[in-house]
C-alpha cells in the first residue's frame, strides 16, 4: 500500500508540475502577443496620424469660394471662416487697411487669388495672420511699392506671383520671411536690376519681360542663376534691354570682363551678412535721426525766412512807388519856392495893380486865341532855359499890360 501511495503522490506532483509549466508557457505567449501588439501600434501610429492629417487637409481644400468678376471694391466679410481657397480675381479690390483687416480673419486660407484688381501698394503685415497660405497670386495689378514687411507671417508660402505689375525695384529683405518659397514669378514688370536675397532656395523663377540692365551690377544674379539649383523659365527670351551691344544676350550668358569680377566680391557667409546688416541698420537709423533734426531746424527757421521775404517785397514795392511819384512831389515843392516881398517891392506891386484895372477892359477885347495861349502859358509848368522857374502867382494883369 505504501508503494502505491508513493507512486500516486509522485504522479500527482508530476501532473501539477506539468500544469504549472503549461500555465507559464501560456503566460509567456500572452506576453509575447501583447509585446507584438504594442510594437505594431507604436510603429503604425505616426502613419495613421499622417493619414488622418491628409484626410483633414483634403477636406479643407474643398472649402472654396469663387467671387471673380463681381465688381467688388472690398473683400467680402460674410464668408465662411473655414475657407481655404479664395478667388477674388477681376474685381476692384485695392487691398487697403479695411481689406487687410478682413483678410486676417480667414486664417485657414491656403490659396489666395487677386488677379487683375486695383492693388497699388503692399503694406506691412498685409498677410500677417495667413500662416497656412501656400499660393499667393497678384498678377496684372498696378503694384509699384512693396514695403519691407509686406510678407511677414507667410512662413508656408510656396508660390508668389507678382507678374504684370509696375514694380521698378525690389528690396531683397522682403523675401526673408518666405523660407519655403520655391516659385517666384516677376514676369512683365519694370525691373532692371535684382539683388539676390540671402538664403534663397528657389526651384523656379520667371524673369522675362523686364528691361534688364546687363551691366556689372547684374553679375551676382547671373552667378546665382548659373550655380544654384534654380530653373529660369523662358531663358531664351529673358534678354538684356541695354546696353545696346548686349541687347540679344540672355542674362545668363552675358560676357562680363575682368573689371566686373573685380568690382563684385564673392558672397559672404550668413553671420557676416547679419553683422553688416546690423551695422547698416544702425547707420540708417542715425542718418534718419539727423535728417529729422535738420527738418525740425529748417521748420524753426522757415517763419523768419518767410517774414524776411515779405518785408523785402513790401519795402521794394514802397521804393518803386516813391520812385514813380517823386518827380511830381519835387515839382510841386519847387512851384511853391517863393520868398517874402520886401517893402519897396510891395509898393511897386500895389501901383501896378491899380494901373492894371483900367487896362483890364481893353484886354477883354483881345482875340480869344491869344487868351487861350496866355492861359496855357500861365498854367503850364515849364522850366525855362535861364534856370528860373515861373511862379504861378504872378498877376495876369501885368502880363497883359506888357503885351
Amino acid at each position: 500500500m505504501q508503494s502505491y501511495d508513493i507512486l500516486f503522490f509522485n504522479g500527482v506532483e508530476e501532473t501539477v508540475d506539468s500544469l504549472a509549466h503549461e500555465s507559464q508557457r501560456q503566460k509567456k505567449k500572452v506576453k509575447a502577443c501583447d509585446m507584438k501588439t504594442t510594437c505594431i501600434t507604436i510603429l503604425f501610429w505616426p502613419l495613421s496620424m499622417l493619414l488622418l492629417s491628409d484626410n483633414s487637409q483634403s477636406s479643407r481644400t474643398e472649402v472654396k469660394y469663387n467671387f471673380t468678376e463681381m465688381n467688388y471694391s472690398l473683400i467680402p466679410v460674410d464668408i465662411n471662416k473655414n475657407i481655404t481657397i479664395l478667388d477674388l480675381s477681376y474685381n476692384q479690390i485695392s487691398l487697403n487697411v479695411t481689406d487687410t483687416r478682413v483678410l486676417q480673419t480667414y486664417f485657414l486660407l491656403t490659396e489666395l487669388y487677386l488677379i487683375e484688381n486695383n492693388i497699388i501698394m503692399l503694406y506691412n503685415n498685409s498677410f500677417g495672420n495667413l500662416s497656412n497660405l501656400e499660393i499667393l497670386n497678384m498678377c496684372t495689378n498696378s503694384i509699384h511699392i512693396i514695403q519691407q514687411g509686406a510678407f511677414i507671417g507667410l512662413n508656408k508660402l510656396k508660390q508668389l506671383h507678382l507678374c504684370q505689375n509696375k514694380i521698378f525695384q525690389l528690396n531683397p529683405d522682403i523675401f526673408v520671411p518666405l523660407k519655403n518659397l520655391i516659385l517666384l514669378n516677376l514676369q512683365g514688370n519694370l525691373i532692371s536690376y535684382f539683388d539676390v536675397p540671402r538664403m534663397f532656395r528657389l526651384e523656379l523663377i520667371i524673369l522675362y519681360g523686364n528691361p534688364w540692365n546687363c551691366s556689372c551690377s547684374l553679375l551676382n544674379l547671373q552667378k546665382w542663376l548659373n550655380t544654384s539649383n534654380v530653373t529660369l523659365e523662358n531663358e531664351n527670351i529673358t534678354t538684356c534691354a541695354y546696353p545696346d551691344i548686349l541687347e540679344r544676350y540672355s542674362i545668363t550668358t552675358v560676357p562680363y570682363n575682368a573689371e566686373c569680377y573685380s568690382k563684385f566680391s564673392p558672397p559672404i557667409n550668413e553671420d557676416l551678412y547679419n553683422h553688416s546688416q546690423s551695422i547698416n541698420n544702425s547707420t540708417f537709423n542715425s542718418s534718419l535721426n539727423n535728417l529729422k533734426n535738420s527738418e525740425h531746424k529748417l521748420l524753426g527757421k522757415s517763419w523768419a525766412f518767410l517774414l524776411g521775404v515779405v518785408v523785402t517785397v513790401l519795402m521794394t514795392s514802397f521804393l518803386i512807388f516813391i520812385a514813380i511819384k517823386c518827380p511830381i512831389w519835387y515839382n510841386f515843392l519847387l512851384s511853391y519856392n517863393h520868398h517874402r516881398l520886401e517893402e519897396h517891392e510891395a509898393e511897386t506891386y500895389e501901383d501896378g495893380f491899380t494901373g492894371n484895372s483900367s487896362s483890364l477892359s481893353q484886354a477883354s477885347h483881345t482875340n480869344s486865341e491869344e487868351t487861350t495861349v496866355i492861359f496855357e502859358q500861365l498854367h503850364s509848368f515849364v522850366i525855362d532855359d535861364d534856370g528860373f522857374i515861373e511862379d504861378k502867382y504872378i498877376d495876369t494883369h501885368e502880363l497883359c499890360e506888357e503885351n
